[in-house]
């Protein structure tokens, strides 16, 4: 599996992981009551974030991602939904390389 994929995949189990923290785990321990909840969610995502954070620095060294880029889908992965925007721009950068392979590895 490319880097450009393993980075792609967790991007978007990050993203979900966030989305469930906020919309499912929050909800559950301000309305509810059940603290357990972002306790198990968060460490869930805290070792998501991790690994997408080791997967960007990765990527970044084989895709090439620009610093830019790197800054642009770091940020992204702190916004809800962020993360499905980053994964539209990998997708757009994928098509790109396979239209032309010369020119991408530029």
């Amino acid at each position: 599996m490319s880097e450009m994929k393993k980075f792609r995949l967790i991007n978007k189990i990050e993203g979900y992981s966030f989305l469930l923290l906020l919309f499912v785990a929050m909800p559950l321990k301000y309305i509810f009551g059940y603290a357990i909840a972002t306790k198990i969610f968060g460490m869930a995502h805290g070792l998501l974030f991790i690994a997408f954070v080791y997967q960007l620095v990765m990527a970044s060294a084989t895709v090439p991602f620009s610093k830019k880029e790197a800054l642009i889908f770091f940020i992204a992965s702190l916004v809800p939904f962020g993360s499905f925007y980053t994964d539209k721009l990998c997708a757009q950068k994928e098509l790109e390389k396979e239209a032309c392979p010369a020119t991408a590895e530029i």
